[in-house]
């Protein structure tokens, strides 16, 4: 076939090229291609020349526009930080009660502090701060340390056994591990503590560990078990298990013994932080409150 033959119904010539009975046709480029081709290289040779685009050993090419995407961030950061910067302040200056009575700050805290403990907190804790094996629910009334406002400040301040000169120190000891207490102590204890919340528990063997946890466990969570919060141990009466509070959690609890961690966020989170975490915590827990 020639390439000079031409299609009988478009008057196009053809290529030459058949497939079973197919003619492929020689057409024109549509003029549309043409143009969008040329556009978007006068478009691409104009930014070229006027926004920053090619890199060079140290930098990069300004532009004649001269346009610098760094510092406009820094600039949008000026502003935001600007407009930010009078309720801010207010948070810096007053103490928490104030700060809870005032609705404007509120209302700032209430659009600010979710994305900061998403950014800090919710890894640990939960995007809803309910906590979970190992991490404590911030939305219950069981505070190892205390929940009122300056408690929390300090334990957001300095952690717990973290690496600040003033961390608050907590460790439960590794009864069975250690070999202070037996096996067969330590599943009396665990049922005289399993007791003390509610658990149905044989009275040979809560009576046996009432009295191993009176002469070992009762000066770090008290006679009745309720623990000391100026020693971060828990209160063993309650619903509230970090660990868990079934037989096994609990024997493997006095066996291992346990020493959470939480950071020191002084360096981290600044004082306005801190306090906007704390007013923001005892919110969730005000919510949860039955």
């Amino acid at each position: 076939m020639s390439v000079k033959d031409r299609d009988p119904l478009t008057g196009h010539q053809t290529t030459g090229h058949e497939w079973d009975g197919i003619t492929e046709l020689n057409t024109r480029v549509p003029r549309i291609i043409w143009i969008s081709i040329i556009v978007t290289h006068v478009w691409a040779l104009a930014v070229w020349i006027l926004l920053p685009a090619w890199p060079l050993v140290s930098s990069y090419t300004r532009g004649v526009l001269g346009v610098d995407q760094q510092e406009e961030v820094e600039q949008d950061i000026l502003r935001a930080s600007l407009a930010r910067s009078d309720w801010l302040s207010a948070i810096d200056e007053l103490p928490i009660e104030e700060i809870r009575a005032d609705p404007e700050l509120m209302s700032r805290i209430a659009g600010t502090a979710p994305a900061l403990f998403g950014d800090n907190c919710a890894a640990c804790h939960g995007a809803a701060a309910t906590g979970g094996p190992g991490f404590p629910s911030l939305v219950d009334d069981a505070w190892l340390w205390g929940g009122d406002a300056e408690t929390v400040m300090e334990t957001l301040r300095v952690g717990i056994n973290a690496q600040h000169p003033d961390t608050r120190w907590a460790q439960m000891l590794a009864f069975g591990r250690d070999g202070m207490l037996s096996r067969s102590e330590i599943r009396s204890v665990t049922g005289h503590v399993r007791s003390l919340s509610g658990a149905e528990i044989a009275p040979e063997l809560r009576e046996t560990g009432a009295t191993i946890f009176a002469e070992t466990c009762s000066s770090c969570h008290g006679a009745e078990g309720r623990g000391n919060t100026d020693l971060g141990a828990p209160d063993l009466t309650d619903e509230f298990w970090i660990y868990g509070g079934d037989e096994s959690s609990v024997y493997r609890t006095i066996w291992d013994g346990r020493q959470g961690l939480m950071p020191a966020w002084e360096e981290r989170l600044s004082l306005v932080d801190r306090k906007m975490l704390t007013v923001y915590l005892q919110e969730l827990a005000g919510e949860a409150a039955p």
